[in-house]
């Protein structure tokens, strides 16, 4: 409940704010590409201020993402090889308790208690 007022608070002022600079900046803007300066621009586009504003942001975005995306790749990783090793655990445990329930047949009323998997000493059954 907090994070969607949290997100309303701050989303409706920057989506005003974006509405507010997109009206006042529509008029066009050459945007060159030619880094020896030539006139006119060999690569050169014609757009709205806005437009190329909000295409660097987005790009930004995509980027600063990805970047983010590549360097916890390390832990995605770190996290895929723990979870397989707890899938093989899990999966000992079970055929461990399956012997030990062969080799010593637990009652049916201390199956679901503590008990049945606990360690019983030899002399003790």
């Amino acid at each position: 409940m907090i994070r969607k007022i949290i997100t309303v608070l701050i989303l409706i002022p920057l989506a005003l704010i974006i509405v507010m600079f997109a009206v006042a900046n529509r008029a066009p803007v050459l945007i060159g590409f030619d880094p020896f300066g030539a006139q006119p621009p060999m690569f050169a586009l014609v757009s709205p201020l806005y437009v190329a504003l909000l295409a660097a942001l987005i790009v930004g975005v995509i980027i600063g993402g990805a970047a983010a995306w590549v360097r916890q790749s390390k832990w995605r990783r770190r996290a895929r090889r723990l979870s397989a090793e707890l899938k093989a655990a899990h999966a000992e445990t079970e055929a461990l308790r399956r012997q030990l329930e062969s080799n010593h047949p637990v009652p049916a009323e201390k199956q679901n208690s503590i008990t049945a998997i606990a360690y019983r000493h030899p002399s003790a059954a």
